[in-house]
């Protein structure tokens, strides 16, 4: 198939919590006239990016159970050959794709399933790999995680979030760093997703034969390490939170565990408030965001997810029991 008649793909990439899906919902709140198919993955056994992404009449797929690169890429081939069928028969009307990854994501591996299935290739073009770099936090990650180094030495774009967090001396050094890890890849400054849409879509940034000098096993390596301290888990209810009592536990579970937490989110519905909070958090920084109203005849509920490592699960399901409204104080 010809390039022009192909399908662009964008693999959306980042460490967790670096502001991935920041940028997303910009991309699909802004009036840009473009038709985005939209592939969620989540590092988990549940994701809430879907509920936190404010999307019109995007279609909006999500892949939980582990990491994009090695347990679901079955699932990828498969939902992007679905939303093919499904475009090809006029049911769906998108012009491009976008896949975020799990923040636990090698990007690599994401890449080759554009070349190692035909029918995938010949469809979709991989336009480029976006990277997204916290600026407050990516020194400790590149230094504690392979996935952090691989999602910034894969990249074709390099947008850095966060750089109002850190000072100047930070940043230069930040930036000094990754251009020894990719020398090609261009860095921009992005400030809660803030970016111009030309840099980020139609940018044919992907490069096949630089990807083969970075790693000549790209197209036959199939192996993928992750690590395993890093875990999982996954808080619900259908009952409100007490706001001033979540505010506090958290506080306090924040300052213990903080260093070890990667990445806490979620949807919550708080006593009193008519509309849902989307809270989100990394390490020592939490903040939450008032998001859509419930919809009328809506079950209300909330859900977090907690990734770290070595996290005291028991102890954090106990806490929040205790923050919801109306419980009784052990």
């Amino acid at each position: 198939m010809a390039e022009a008649n192909t399908v662009p793909v964008t693999i959306l990439t980042g460490f967790l919590g670096s502001g991935k899906t920041t940028l997303l919902n910009r991309i699909l709140k802004e009036d840009h006239g473009h038709r985005i198919a939209v592939i969620e993955n989540e590092f988990g056994e549940v994701g809430v990016d879907n509920a936190i992404l404010e999307s019109g009449s995007e279609q909006i797929v999500e892949m939980n159970n582990g990491c994009i690169c090695c347990t679901v890429r079955g699932d990828l081939i498969r939902i992007l050959g679905s939303l093919k069928q499904r475009r090809d028969k006029g049911e769906l009307k998108f012009d491009r794709v976008i896949i975020e990854t799990t923040g636990m994501a090698d990007p690599g591996p994401v890449a080759q399933t554009f070349f190692v299935d035909e029918e995938i290739g010949e469809y979709y073009l991989l336009d480029s790999i976006l990277t997204v770099v916290d600026a407050k936090h990516a020194k400790t990650q590149l230094d504690e995680f392979h996935e952090a180094q691989e999602q910034v030495g894969f990249a074709d774009r390099i947008l850095m979030s966060k750089t109002d967090l850190v000072g100047e001396a930070e940043v230069k050094s930040l930036t000094e760093r990754i251009k020894r890890m990719n020398p090609r890849a261009p860095i921009k400054p992005v400030h809660f997703g803030e970016a111009p849409i030309a840099e980020i879509l139609d940018i044919r940034g992907f490069n096949l034969n630089a990807v083969l000098e970075l790693d000549p096993q790209f197209l036959t390596e199939d192996h993928h390490e992750h690590h395993d301290e890093v875990e999982s888990f996954v808080f619900r209810s259908d009952r409100p939170f007490d706001g001033e009592k979540l505010e506090q536990f958290l506080g306090g579970m924040i300052q213990v565990y903080g260093p070890d937490l990667l990445r806490y989110k979620g949807v919550l519905w708080m006593k009193g408030k008519a509309k849902r909070v989307v809270f989100q958090g990394v390490h020592m920084m939490m903040g939450g965001d008032v998001g859509k109203p419930w919809g009328k005849g809506e079950k209300k509920s909330s859900i977090l997810v907690f990734i770290g490592k070595k996290l005291p699960k028991d102890l954090f399901i106990a806490g929040l029991e205790q923050c919801l409204a109306g419980a009784k104080v052990a």
